[in-house]
């Protein structure tokens, strides 16, 4: 049989296949049949999937418990996801460590790791669908408060406690950067995400209150600690600061966060607690609030807000009769 008559063939068979797919419709036992092996298939993805963040959690609770554990697993996965997994040399893995030894043996880096796994393993465990975000809540909390307990020990690693943890090379190493999580944080020191997502909801009732209020006090304290332990200014060898002046006591990130950031957030804080229950304590506040910050940029806004916030609700329009009158 010459080509043509081979491709001609080919085309008729594959028009009758379609014909035929076309014209025959499913019994109801091929459904089922389908239905049955469907199932099987997403039980085995889920299986393996399971597998595999089994492994990953084993691997980095056990590096969580010491910083030699910690840089231990670093390295491994460093050398797997950068070197190996690209087809590089031992060679390279071992230069690369070389030029890295001083940041590597950092105390720091050690420290920020483990945290960076905490958070990681927390973020896998949010990914249940039985997942039990308030218990997680108590969690994540004891997390952000253990990094910011001493935070000029951390000074310069900011890079790894911002990264993403689905994106670190300990998710790329166990292949787990696919994990997805709906209303989570991905950084324990993205506190913006941290407390809106995670750790303030759980007390937005009125029987909590003074938890609502304890949290964003503690939030606002922890921005803070970022700004006056982990800006840029903060960095610099003091020698090249101005002695003998205000500049020189405090970054100008910080002295910024305190004029305008901090200002802001506790007037947050307030609208939040009036919204959830306290509303005449938050009102008297907010309105010592105004008169402490006339010059803030933001007061006009604030001023706006509080008198929204203080008209009464809107009556509900009344039901239109059955029969209009005549």
């Amino acid at each position: 049989m010459n080509p043509r008559m081979r491709v001609h063939v080919f085309l008729v068979c594959a028009a009758l296949s379609l014909n035929s797919a076309r014209a025959d419709a499913l019994s109801d036992a091929d459904r089922e049949t389908l239905l049955e092996n469907l199932e099987k298939l997403r039980e085995s993805a889920n299986s393996k999937v399971d597998a595999k963040f089994r492994v990953a959690l084993a691997a980095f609770r056990e590096a969580i418990g010491s910083d030699d554990a910690a840089i231990e697993l670093y390295l491994n996965c460093m050398e797997k996801v950068n070197f190996e997994d690209q087809q590089k040399k031992s060679a390279d893995f071992r230069e690369w460590k070389r030029k890295e030894a001083e940041k590597l043996s950092d105390p720091g880096l050690r420290l920020a790791l483990r945290h960076q796994l905490r958070w990681l393993v927390l973020t896998l465990q949010a990914t249940s669908e039985k997942a039990d975000r308030a218990k997680l809540a108590v969690e994540a909390q004891e997390i952000v408060d253990s990094i910011f307990r001493e935070p000029a020990k951390l000074k310069n690693q900011e890079a790894v406690l911002n990264q993403a943890v689905t994106s670190s090379v300990f998710a790329r190493a166990y292949d787990i950067n696919s994990a997805k999580v709906e209303k989570w944080a991905l950084s324990p020191v993205q506190l913006d995400q941290v407390y809106d997502q995670i750790l303030l909801p759980p007390y937005r009732i009125p029987s909590r209150l003074g938890e609502l209020r304890a949290t964003w006090i503690k939030r606002i304290q922890q921005e803070g600690m970022k700004m006056e332990h982990w800006s840029e200014n903060d960095r610099k060898p003091k020698e090249e600061r101005r002695i003998g002046m205000a500049s020189a006591a405090q970054p100008p990130a910080y002295e910024k966060f305190l004029a305008e950031t901090q200002p802001q957030l506790q007037w947050d804080m307030e609208i939040d607690l009036f919204r959830n229950g306290d509303e005449s304590g938050a009102a008297v506040r907010m309105l010592a609030h105004l008169g402490k910050h006339l010059a803030h940029p933001a007061a006009r806004e604030w001023s706006k807000q509080f008198e929204e916030l203080l008209k009464p609700a809107a009556a509900e329009p009344a039901p239109e009769s059955g029969t209009p009158a005549q």
